[in-house]
């Protein structure tokens, strides 16, 4: 292959690249302002600023694209988090902003798109179905990373049990805040649970240091 051959091929792909990007990009914004039902492949190919051809050739379904959207934006929302995190001291405060970290994984756009999703997909099999096995993705995720961020054995049983419960409850106090700005609410629960976690866990990790 010639050097001008391979040249317009990258180019060919970077463009690909740029418009699925601008395609995800526009599926999660349509999502969080009209919902499942106003996020139709010509919405979102308007919000693109593409034809609603080159978004069929990228994404066949709607289904395909919303969710590819969330992977992507959830990925690049666990890059931040990580980031952040590692710029945390190493100490026993760590507890309380970590936990505030995390809540933003599950308090911004994402989150509301996804409330929509699901909410759509009690009465739509077909969206149930791409959705159920990137919910179980994303969730294995998030509690990976947060057993990896608090310094936790994940073999051990009440690890586990406290990780889901604190997982549950960042996602609760997301959807409290879909309606109105619950911020003062939420830091004072989050501060509590931080000392509850905290008082539970620190014999886990003395003995995880033996």
């Amino acid at each position: 292959m010639s050097g001008t051959a391979i040249g317009t091929t990258r180019q060919e792909q970077e463009r690909s690249r740029v418009t699925r990007q601008k395609l995800m990009t526009a599926a999660i914004e349509v999502l969080v302002e009209k919902g499942w039902a106003g996020a139709t492949m010509g919405a979102i190919a308007e919000r693109a600023g593409v034809s609603r051809g080159a978004c069929q050739h990228h994404f066949p379904t709607r289904g395909a694209l919303v969710a590819a959207a969330v992977e992507h934006v959830f990925r690049q929302q666990v890059e931040e988090l990580v980031r952040r995190a590692n710029g945390l001291p190493e100490s026993r405060r760590r507890v309380e902003p970590l936990l505030n970290l995390l809540h933003d994984v599950y308090a911004g756009p994402l989150f509301t798109a996804a409330t929509h999703l699901w909410v759509a997909a009690v009465a739509d099999e077909e969206l149930k179905a791409i959705l159920l096995p990137l919910e179980t993705q994303v969730g294995r995720e998030v509690h990976r990373l947060t057993v990896e961020l608090l310094g936790l054995d994940e073999r051990d049983r009440d690890v586990r049990d406290a990780v889901r419960a604190t997982l549950d409850l960042l996602r609760g106090l997301a959807l409290a805040n879909l309606l109105h700005d619950d911020t003062a609410r939420r830091r004072k629960v989050l501060a509590h649970w931080a000392r509850t976690l905290e008082a539970q866990l620190a014999p886990k990790r003395a003995t995880q240091a033996d």
